[in-house]
């Protein structure tokens, strides 16, 4: 399944006209700046891509209450660990801790009400990259780790088997017998 991400209303920034007299867009993503000032900039974005973020991890819409819950968190972990509180109990514990800290303090960064202070698109990308980029080491790591011992238990048990040509070494002997059948 791959997520796809709608409702731009307001993310073109040439189609937008910066003085508009209605507010368009989903309650709960806009940014307070934009409703007080009715000016929308790339920050604007930002700030909406960390509630949906938020959204991520907790399993809830604003209209659900969710940015008074991410602050009602955010005062007990100052905005960088300890997020597991807000985690949509669906997921079941079922998480990498650390990925969770880092993403959350990101979106935390989004949705800080003063514009300035939010990270650029740009370092946001970077952020889930390094992130990501953490998750294969990781796995690699314990794919090699799982290998080094499944070698380490033939070695302890007197055989040295490599799985790779032992692999080999079934599939030819299975293609032998299919000949001889």
């Amino acid at each position: 399944m791959r997520a796809r991400v709608a409702d731009f209303g307001l993310s073109r920034e040439e189609m937008v006209d910066k003085h508009a007299a209605n507010i368009r867009g989903t309650f709960g993503y806009l940014d307070p700046e934009y409703i007080s000032t009715r000016t929308f900039t790339k920050k604007s974005d930002v700030y909406s891509f960390g509630v949906l973020l938020f959204e991520l991890i907790a399993g809830r819409n604003p209209l659900q209450g969710l940015m008074e819950y991410v602050e009602l968190a955010a005062m007990s972990t100052e905005g960088k660990v300890g997020w597991e509180e807000i985690v949509d109990s669906r997921l079941d514990g079922q998480f990498d801790l650390q990925e969770l800290n880092e993403i959350a303090a990101l979106a935390y960064k989004c949705v800080n009400r003063v514009p300035k202070k939010r990270p650029s698109m740009r370092d946001i990308v970077q952020v889930l990259t390094r992130i990501l980029k953490t998750r294969h080491r990781k796995k690699h790591q314990k794919s090699l780790s799982a290998t080094a011992d499944e070698v380490l238990v033939d070695i302890e048990q007197g055989e040295t088997k490599n799985p790779i040509t032992e692999h080999q070494r079934e599939e030819s002997m299975d293609s032998a017998a299919d000949t001889f059948e």
